[in-house]
């Protein structure tokens, strides 16, 4: 669409009082141009009242000199004034958001017609910026009403400014009925206040249960705007807990049918040996054998579950000072099975619970010995600080890895008579005290299990 060059009506603002006012553009240009033709106009003038004419062929020559001295000024001056109203009309349809008008005359031959290129241009650049600022709101729209999470924007007044139609749901009530109410009167302030991410519970029309919450800052049309997101964690932790609950009771009905199978079926054989008529000679062997048995199976089980136990009563830790030079030389000297080299690292110290730190790093160097035994080989133990945290590395000579993807799962284990306990005690320690374990295969053959402790925790 290109401009016509009239000049839109726009209520005058801000203007200086009118004595005070400067004449119109287009008056000091029609001045200009009077002005300018006004020599040649008064020497034709003189010349002609000079000559011997008739008053009328000197009043009706008088009237054309004027007309068109005049008629050369109005042309002058709309040449001038035609452009530059063009220009303005453009421009304010860019200013309001009027991408399609267009000027014509645009160019790079002259300096007008340069103006009307940069313009006609700038005005194409910001109709795809608009464009693409148009298809991202749409976009992050689309999402936010397809997305199962309540999202809310408060204002710095606390008033609901925006709303979604999983937060509808959540509250209840549609956005029409909800919208400019405070977040005391809708019943989430509280989700509004303390650590994010953090878990609430929610006792709302539409939302009851256990949900996480986020909440930041951000800004609308150059205001504070609070956005708050709740995320519904009640059936996804009611899904794990199940999970977890059918993975516990498989591994324990494995175990305990382990040693319930033999003890049942020797207890029956030891029923009918001691219910014949006669009984055999070596019944009291078989007797003896059989209890022993028995009880053998009952101390495995015994065992078993003061594992399990012990797993699930791990109390928090009691953290004071820890000289880690000391406690890995310390736990190194209990190993004598195989050799345990300690490549050493920097005099530093942390804050942790050291008989629980005993405990793991004892199950970790007892580990890296059980593979070394298998190949004749040695364990390493060493440590280095890295943005923060210590890295304790216990490398062993073994096999290597295998079944990673199990090896920190409860009761697993490849060990002959191993409990499947060890990793997982020694994992929930090291979260426990903020840090993370870690076994893997390293090359050309072997493990390393790698301990992160943060320094001043």
């Amino acid at each position: 669409m290109a401009t016509d060059g009239r000049r839109r009506d726009r209520p005058w603002r801000d203007q200086p009082p009118r004595a005070q006012r400067r004449p119109p553009h287009e008056a000091r240009v029609f001045r200009l141009a009077l002005a300018g033709g006004l020599p040649a106009v008064t020497v034709v003038l003189w010349w002609l009242w000079l000559e011997p004419h008739p008053l009328r062929v000197r009043l009706t020559l008088t009237l054309i000199v004027v007309g068109g001295w005049i008629g050369v000024a109005l042309g002058l001056r709309e040449q001038v004034i035609r452009p530059l109203q063009t220009l303005s009309n453009l421009i304010a349809a860019v200013r309001e958001g009027d991408y399609g008008i267009r000027a014509r005359g645009a160019g790079e031959d002259d300096a007008l017609g340069l103006a009307f290129h940069e313009v006609n241009s700038l005005a194409d650049t910001l109709r795809g910026h608009r464009m693409k600022a148009l298809e991202a709101d749409a976009l992050l729209r689309r999402v936010t009403e397809e997305i199962d999470v309540a999202v809310f924007a408060f204002d710095a007044a606390g008033a609901l400014r925006l709303v979604n139609p999983a937060g509808e749901q959540v509250l209840g009530r549609p956005a029409l009925v909800v919208l400019g109410r405070t977040a005391d009167a809708l019943e989430v302030a509280e989700c509004l206040q303390g650590p994010s991410p953090r878990l609430v519970e929610l006792a709302l029309p539409g939302a009851r249960g256990r949900w996480e919450a986020r909440h930041g800052a951000f800004r609308l049309d150059g205001r504070p705007h609070t956005l708050l997101v709740l995320t519904d964690v009640s059936r996804a932790l009611r899904l794990e807990e199940r999970a977890a609950w059918q993975r516990l009771v498989r591994v324990l009905g494995h175990e305990i049918n382990n040693s319930l199978t033999p003890i049942k079926s020797l207890a029956g054989s030891l029923l009918d040996l001691t219910a014949r008529p006669t009984p055999p000679a070596d019944l009291a062997d078989d007797l003896r054998d059989g209890l022993a048995i028995i009880a053998g199976r009952a101390d495995a089980l015994q065992r078993f579950m003061g594992a399990y136990a012990a797993l699930a009563r791990l109390p928090d830790p009691q953290r004071a000072t820890l000289a880690v030079d000391a406690w890995v030389r310390r736990v190194a000297a209990l190993e004598t099975r195989r050799p345990v080299i300690v490549r050493g690292g920097p005099a530093i110290s942390i804050v942790a619970d050291g008989d629980q730190l005993d405990q793991l790093l004892i199950n970790l160097v007892r580990n890296a010995a059980d593979a070394a035994l298998e190949t004749g080989g040695h364990v390493e133990i060493g440590w280095a600080v890295r943005d923060g945290s210590v890295e304790v590395a216990v490398d062993d000579d073994g096999p290597g890895v295998s079944g990673s993807a199990n090896l920190f799962t409860p009761f697993f284990t490849t060990k002959q008579g191993g409990t499947g306990i060890g990793l997982v005690l020694s994992r929930q320690i090291a979260e426990a005290h903020g840090g993370t374990l870690t076994l893997e295969s390293r090359a050309p053959a072997g493990a390393r299990a790698t301990l992160v402790l943060p320094m001043g925790r």
